[in-house]
């Protein structure tokens, strides 16, 4: 069964490009440094996850974006103001390069969550792949425990940290391109609250 390990020992274990599983402000998920491709590969694979479907990328505050060669609007940065940290994830315009690697196009989706383990390991080893711990299409695990029963004896997955059980609702995800924008997911944002700062979708 994967190893349960503390937050200096995710930190080393993504540091060295390795598959960790990681409680959020919603639910667990597993994630790779940006700073190791052939990990974040290996999200995909681990998740049976199709290729084509992008993997959203933890940062551990707003003005990291800033290192990160994406399109970030005025528009973009109120909404990042009114909801970062929180569980709004926003697809904005990247290098074809950060795309590609997270298995996106021309965008990639950014979230600031509301937790301080998990922003203080993004601080560590900079932005982080982060997807729901579950295989592709199953519900995501809200423990510890049930990630490694999800991943039981899976060598793709190097550690879980548990940060306890996490019951919160998906995050909302929104695509601001241009001078329009689109709910992509439904989440813990509404529509309204989204609309409040973006104007009409």
């Amino acid at each position: 069964m994967t190893k349960l390990v503390d937050l200096a020992g995710a930190i080393d274990l993504l540091a060295a490009g390795e598959v960790v599983a990681l409680a959020s402000d919603t639910v667990y998920g597993v994630g790779a440094a940006l700073a190791h491709p052939d990990a974040v590969a290996r999200l995909f694979t681990l998740k049976a996850r199709p290729t084509s479907v992008a993997l959203p990328v933890i940062v551990d505050d707003a003005a990291s974006v800033d290192r990160l060669a994406v399109t970030w609007s005025p528009r973009v940065a109120r909404l990042a103001e009114r909801y970062w940290p929180g569980p709004l994830t926003i697809v904005v315009g990247a290098d074809s390069t950060l795309a590609t690697l997270v298995g996106g196009h021309d965008a990639v989706g950014l979230r600031v969550p509301d937790d301080e383990a998990l922003r203080a390991i993004a601080r560590v080893v900079g932005p982080i792949a982060f997807t729901s711990a579950n295989r592709h299409g199953e519900p995501p695990c809200t423990t510890a425990a049930a990630v490694q029963r999800a991943f039981a004896d899976d060598v793709r997955l190097a550690g879980v940290y548990d940060g306890g059980e996490r019951r919160g609702v998906v995050s909302s995800v929104v695509e601001v391109t241009g001078g329009s924008w689109r709910l992509v997911r439904a989440g813990a944002i509404s529509v309204d609250e989204l609309t409040a700062v973006l104007g009409a979708p």
